[in-house]
């Protein structure tokens, strides 16, 4: 099984593009029993989505 830095690398990749069958299935394992790393995840997904919004200066 991967460990957190490796799942770390992966999840930073997969935000640039697509990942192979392999990685993807690797890091969904690692996912399901790490914690601290489903909460990287989420971090990064809220990160991406914050800068795409419009930014809303007044």
């Amino acid at each position: 099984m991967m460990n957190c830095r490796q799942a770390s690398i992966l999840l930073s990749a997969q935000q640039d593009g697509p990942l192979t069958l392999s990685q993807r299935n690797r890091l969904r394992l690692h996912l399901f029993f790490c914690k601290n790393c489903r909460n990287f995840n989420r971090q990064l997904h809220f990160m991406r989505e914050a800068a795409r919004a419009p930014a809303h200066w007044e």
